[in-house]
């Protein structure tokens, strides 16, 4: 009876149907066996050798535990504001970020790991000139008779649960679906998948933050549910793991309230799809969405010891439309190159697009959409949400632009034949100017031996 012998599962088959499934399973070789029939009896009963072994009332299987009271209490923390004067220079800020682990290429460990499915895969996770860039999502052609693909992506920021879990979570939940949208994937077909991975929540001598910590997984249940309904994308699976503490000696470690959110779509004809490197010299480059001065859990505050408070905070009645404007634009094949700007905020994106493709870029991004921004370096390395870098060639730039109104978008530069990544802040000044090969050696480094 509780034997977990692997390749079985069970099938509900209507009764004037049995024969025909039978026979059927025969045909197919697959050894089947009527194991019971639902009735009315209103439980759930186990027969072995003719006696009833189990016995499980479905009143008792539903109500019979009286459901857990969880204290939880919700107090907004309150961090120390970053006071430093922004560098002149920010070429070698750059280069840091690109080697911090949240950011770094992970190549080492994704080759590990099969991604070419049955000759099916349209985007892998690595792309580019020389197939190292950091795809936004992958893509496989399951039908190889049909040129429909299913797009499957990832977002993951817990940084920002130390200033608010609901914003962790619109944030990773706005990640992935912007991820699935950059190569091709369509808003109106997706679904999401949440993957908690929690330190213990429930109040206790070993844990007498409990009430704090459940109000966090309230706070992040919220925010998921508030997501999916803006969103309009249904939770189809999830998984949890609430007890990620580690004690040693007297010393208790765990791990951040995280939520890894995943989502799978439909993408209507591959031939469509895009990748994030950038294709040619000569082609523009956009910012696509408003970038505010929220820093607060950023990589770049991160790395000089700071939390802040300012989260990045996702924007539905912004980012939706947005995001369904630039599937249009994908599919109407405007689009050279689209990325999502996350972690290490637009120079990280303008980075990974210039070296994945071998190309450089020359980018102004005091023209970029902004708001509440007043230092080169919130301008840079903020990680508002709902942002792309965008390439498009010069001949598509005014039929871009229409299906793109409505929405923040600049023209901030140009795609070069020179491999070094430019850009100027505010004035116009030129504050970064630094190899790719240098930016792409310090992006590759610290995983790449593992």
């Amino acid at each position: 009876l509780v034997s977990e012998s692997q390749e079985r599962m069970s099938l509900a088959v209507s009764p004037d149907k049995v024969d025909e499934f039978m026979a059927l399973s025969k045909k197919m070789r697959v050894e089947s066996t009527v194991l019971g029939e639902f009735n009315d009896s209103g439980a759930f009963q186990l027969v072995f050798n003719d006696e009833t072994v189990g016995w499980l009332p479905l009143e008792f299987l539903h109500d019979g535990n009286p459901p857990m009271q969880i204290p939880a209490r919700w107090e907004q923390p309150v961090h120390d504001e970053p006071q430093f004067a922004c560098p002149q220079e920010l070429t070698g800020e750059v280069e840091t970020l690109m080697g911090r682990l949240n950011i770094c290429s992970k190549e080492s460990i994704v080759r590990r790991y099969d991604h070419e499915v049955q000759g099916g895969s349209v985007i892998k996770p690595f792309v580019g000139v020389n197939n190292d860039g950091p795809s936004d999502s992958a893509v496989v052609r399951p039908i190889l008779e049909s040129m429909e693909g299913v797009v499957t992506a990832n977002g993951i920021c817990p940084r920002y649960s130390d200033i608010d879990t609901y914003w962790m979570t619109a944030s990773a939940f706005d990640e992935a679906v912007r991820n699935a949208v950059a190569t091709g994937g369509s808003l109106s077909h997706m679904a999401g998948l949440d993957n908690f991975c929690w330190c213990d929540p429930v109040e206790s001598e070993k844990t007498p933050d409990g009430r704090y910590k459940m109000a966090q997984l309230v706070r992040s249940c919220r925010a998921l549910y508030d997501f999916c309904v803006a969103y309009k994308i249904p939770l189809v699976s999830g998984k949890d793991s609430m007890k990620n503490d580690y004690h040693i000696g007297g010393t208790k470690i765990s791990i951040p309230p995280t939520l890894l959110f995943s989502v799978v779509g439909k993408v209507d004809d591959v031939r469509n799809c895009v990748t994030m490197d950038a294709k040619r010299a000569g082609d523009l480059v956009y910012v696509l969405g408003m970038t505010r001065a929220e820093l607060g859990g950023s990589e770049y505050w991160a790395g000089k010891g700071f939390i802040g408070n300012d989260v990045p905070k996702v924007r539905p009645d912004e980012t939706v439309p947005r995001y369904l404007k630039v599937e249009t634009a994908i599919k109407a094949g405007l689009i050279a190159s689209c990325h999502d700007c996350s972690d290490g905020g637009l120079a990280v994106a303008l980075a990974e697009t210039a070296f994945s493709g071998g190309f450089g870029i020359e980018a102004d991004l005091s023209k970029a959409p902004m708001e509440g921004v007043a230092r080169d370096d919130e301008l840079l390395f903020s990680e508002s949400a709902g942002r792309f870098v965008v390439t498009v060639r010069s001949e598509n730039a005014a039929a871009f632009a229409k299906a793109l109104e409505g929405t923040d978008l600049a023209k901030v530069g140009v795609v070069t034949e020179n491999c070094e990544l430019t850009i100027c802040g505010f004035g116009g000044r030129e504050v970064v100017r630094g190899s790719l090969e240098r930016l792409k050696a310090a992006w590759q480094a610290p995983l790449a031996n593992i």
